[in-house]
């Protein structure tokens, strides 16, 4: 069983990565074809689901990390197409930039950074969850 605020603190952060998808699909969700299972964009209703990409922030504790604990972003392609390293890069970018955005939006006062941890970029600084 998950503590309730770190529930709450999830959701916040799958709000943030919900209005990205949808940027990310508006602006490039045509650029590969979907995987054969791949629904299009939106018959689910869960962003996940469908569509070109698929987002999310994955809890790491941070061991061995130069970062310490928090998320590491994920950003897939949900395509058979082969797709270039740099193209999977540019849209990593853009996740990233929009995260730094939306990051103060929707956790107003909270300390929270986006930079790259090894390969992937991590969320991280001040994950508590206030006065739990």
């Amino acid at each position: 069983m998950r503590h309730p605020k770190a529930l709450e603190w999830e959701e916040r952060l799958d709000r943030i990565f919900d209005r990205i998808d949808k940027s990310l699909e508006e602006e490039f969700g045509d650029a590969y074809s979907l995987h054969p299972v791949r629904a299009r964009r939106k018959p689910t209703g869960n962003p996940e689901h469908d569509g070109l990409f698929r987002l999310g922030g994955v809890f790491s504790a941070g061991f061995g990390s130069e970062k310490g604990a928090g998320y590491i972003v994920r950003v897939e392609i949900v395509t058979l197409d082969d797709v270039p390293d740099d193209i999977e890069d540019h849209y990593e970018d853009f996740v990233a930039e929009r995260l730094k955005q939306e990051l103060p939006v929707e956790f107003p006062g909270v300390e929270l950074n986006v930079e790259r941890d090894g390969p992937r970029y991590k969320i991280y600084g001040d994950l508590s969850l206030g006065k739990a």
